[in-house]
């Protein structure tokens, strides 16, 4: 029988696989489109044409207090590139550096450490203007707002509620939660409270199956409206290739420049494939860094495969499980009926775990999953409801031995940032 060798991205590395050609309904990336020839361009031009809003200088002009909440090391958005072209258009319009504090958005992340934030900020920015990390679990530097109508408490970072000007700045890609990442994504969880982090979270699980690729969903009707309240009215978000180019961005208001952007993600990130597969290897470049990243190839995965198949996630996740959310493989043995009661009961004091336990639980209950990983040892995997293996080769030998010699396999090489359509 022939063979197809395919190369997977594996953190920095690369793995490659044999997988036989007569069975393989194909191998989907992110569309190769190629990126802009110079990225300080495009986003002048995306300020120049700015999508429901007043130019950047127009609105900044005159404030004395300014921050811009950017997305952390977990995302590819090139940010010390995007940030010195947003420093200057302050100047112009008379606010100087010292009047401007970055904040990462890290949602419930660990801390970037200094390092960390030169890589991803620049030592350009990390020079010219104050950057902190968002302390998602200190009260204190929280401000309540109140809850909205379904009764989410909104607690939100006091430093960039009291800025009297504000911008998210980050990336728009297919995410489980809202639908899509960036626009208001970038305050909740960005820089929220983890009650209104677990709030968010746990709506997403009520449906049975992961919003990704749904645009218009209750959380991303939650998203914006607590972005309109904290009074972040502006973004600038980009939209990358594969490789984590720029192709395009997008300047103006939460949510109507955003609703642009997600058209140009969606000619990026989807992929048609012609029939659901019995097997899918999808490799979880580039959410690499744990577990808590690594998930988000399960999503992708559940949408190619079907039901009753098997996913196998190649994944490093160096930092292992979850960083800042330790007790996450006390739940994870737990049906998704179990968590739900177990948290209705208040059996549970980290509620956005439970909610991502609760996603994996929908999963694992549809599919089996395999994960191949240095990072996440069998005694883990095991916890976590996966089956461990050494190699993506091993894994693919041990689905094709339980579905059969007929088995129809699909591969997705960068699946956290993929949105597979099965042809009707």
């Amino acid at each position: 029988m022939n063979q197809r060798r395919i190369s997977l991205p594996y953190g920095k590395e690369t793995i490659e696989v044999l997988a036989p050609e007569a069975q393989l309904i194909g191998v989907y990336s992110p569309k190769d489109i190629p990126p802009v020839a110079d990225i300080k361009a495009e986003v002048r031009r995306a300020l120049a044409n700015p999508i429901g809003s007043p130019s950047l200088q127009d609105l900044v002009r005159g404030k004395k207090k300014v921050v811009f909440v950017a997305d952390d090391n977990t995302r590819l958005t090139p940010t010390d590139q995007l940030i010195p072209i947003l420093l200057d258009e302050c100047n112009q319009a008379g606010v100087s550096d010292a009047q401007i504090t970055i904040v990462i958005a890290l949602g419930t992340h660990r801390f970037m450490t200094q390092e960390e934030i030169v890589a991803k900020f620049g030592a350009e920015t990390v020079r010219r203007v104050q950057i902190k990390n968002h302390p998602y679990k200190d009260d204190a530097a929280m401000v309540d707002l109140g809850v909205t109508d379904t009764g989410g408490r909104i607690l939100i970072n006091k430093e960039v509620y009291e800025a009297d000007f504000k911008i998210g700045i980050g990336s728009i890609v297919p995410h489980h939660i809202p639908g899509y990442a960036g626009g208001a994504k970038i305050v909740q969880p960005g820089v929220s409270g983890e009650e209104t982090t677990a709030y968010t979270h746990l709506l997403s699980v009520r449906a049975p199956r992961s919003y990704l690729g749904v645009l218009e969903n209750p959380v991303r009707t939650e998203l914006d409206l607590m972005a309109r309240k904290v009074g972040l009215n502006t973004i600038l978000n980009t939209v990358l290739n594969r490789h984590g180019q720029v192709v395009e961005a997008f300047f103006g208001d939460v949510v109507e420049a955003f609703r642009v952007g997600v058209k140009r993600a969606a000619q990026v990130y989807e992929v048609l494939i012609p029939e659901a597969a019995d097997i899918v290897l999808s490799s979880s470049h580039p959410c690499d860094l744990e577990f808590w990243q690594a998930h988000k190839t399960l999503y992708p995965s559940d949408l190619a495969v079907k039901a009753g198949g098997i996913i196998i996630v190649v994944t490093p996740c160096y930092e292992g499980v979850a960083k800042t959310h330790c007790d996450i493989l006390e739940v994870t043995p737990h049906s998704s009926s179990q968590i739900r009661s177990m948290v209705s009961a208040g059996q549970l004091h980290d509620e956005v775990a439970a909610a991502l336990a609760i996603a994996w639980a929908q999963v694992k209950e549809r599919e089996t999953v395999y994960i191949v990983s240095d990072g996440i040892c069998a005694e883990e995997a095991n916890k976590l409801g996966f089956r461990h293996f050494t190699t993506a080769q091993d894994a693919l030998a041990a689905a094709l031995k339980e579905k059969g010699d007929q088995a129809r396999i699909t591969v997705l090489t960068h699946a956290p940032d993929m949105l597979p359509v099965i042809r009707q």
